[in-house]
């Protein structure tokens, strides 16, 4: 049986054409010609016998092979881009390099605000953010291509992967609207949101279903007109003034200001919570501990 050697040059012009779009604007970001691009992805495609570009009409665009390896590529030469600057550092200027894979049920703001202690270290840190289904981001966590995932769960027992879950904190949610929303809407909380139109996080998050229980809870059936799993597009709808939503009330001041909304109440029978899921028991790397403690001394400072 005769290995396949992958050709990393070759593999390297396809990537290129796939990001720009184009032969001729990868030509223009390589400094080489249409000829030699086009030569060497045809000889990629002959090596694994699959055709990674079609054309239609004018344009390139990927066949379905094209689109499975277009984000092996990705990663494969944002990692190489990252050893390289680590090897090009001198050692007095080599930084700390910080994976954070980012569950896309938690808030921007409160992601935001986490990470950020890690800016203030006295050692140089580079960080890196990814944002993906927790799951996903559980796996690469697991063979170490992350260092740590924020979520707003614990590590799924479920889950054949071995972590360790920190609880950075909890708090309760607060109910936003446009001012002409709250004209209408406002006063006697929570029995005001009777029949408002709501826009709630999607299925995937766990404050749904607590919220769900508390509306159970409370007799409060509101008009559910729109489910998001990326809390900073329910906020957007929000501030168009689709309908109220929540967010964490750590962050109530905060979204006031930048959304231009108006606070209707706010709940602590219904909390949010932030977890930091890393695969080391005994946290050693500087920008979880800067996490950890961070939370717990600024952003969550009612939790013991």
């Amino acid at each position: 049986m005769i290995a396949i050697v992958l050709n990393y040059r070759q593999l390297h012009y396809f990537w290129v054409v796939a990001k720009t779009g184009s032969i001729v604007r990868a030509c223009e970001q390589l400094n080489l010609t249409p000829q030699t691009i086009s030569g060497q992805i045809s000889l990629l495609e002959q090596t694994f016998g699959v055709a990674l570009f079609q054309r239609v009409g004018r344009q390139l665009e990927l066949t379905e092979a094209g689109r499975q390896a277009l984000p092996y590529a990705e990663q494969m030469f944002q990692t190489g881009n990252e050893l390289e600057a680590m090897l090009r550092a001198q050692p007095n200027e080599q930084q700390i390099l910080f994976r954070v894979g980012v569950a896309d049920v938690v808030p921007k703001s409160i992601v935001y605000r986490l990470i950020a202690p890690t800016m203030e270290l006295s050692e140089p840190i580079r960080i890196t953010c990814r944002e993906d289904k927790l799951e996903r981001l559980l796996a690469d966590l697991a063979i170490q291509r992350l260092d740590l995932v924020i979520s707003d769960s614990p590590m799924p027992s479920h889950l054949d992967i071995k972590g360790y879950s920190q609880k950075l904190g909890e708090c309760g949610i607060s109910f936003f609207a446009t001012q002409a929303l709250a004209d209408r809407y406002g006063g006697d909380f929570p029995h005001c949101l009777q029949g408002a139109p709501l826009l709630i996080p999607g299925a995937e998050t766990v404050v749904r279903s607590r919220l769900q229980r508390w509306f159970a809870e409370q007799q409060i059936q509101p008009k559910i007109i729109g489910e998001f799993d990326d809390s900073a597009l329910m906020q957007a709808f929000g501030q168009s003034g689709s309908g109220i939503f929540i967010a964490p009330s750590v962050i109530a001041d905060e979204v006031v200001r930048q959304y231009g909304v108006a606070l209707i109440g706010q709940t602590d029978a219904v909390t949010e919570s932030f977890y930091a899921i890393s695969v080391e028991r005994k946290v050693k790397h500087p920008g979880i501990v800067a996490i950890t403690e961070g939370a717990r001394r600024e952003l969550f400072t009612a939790l013991p």
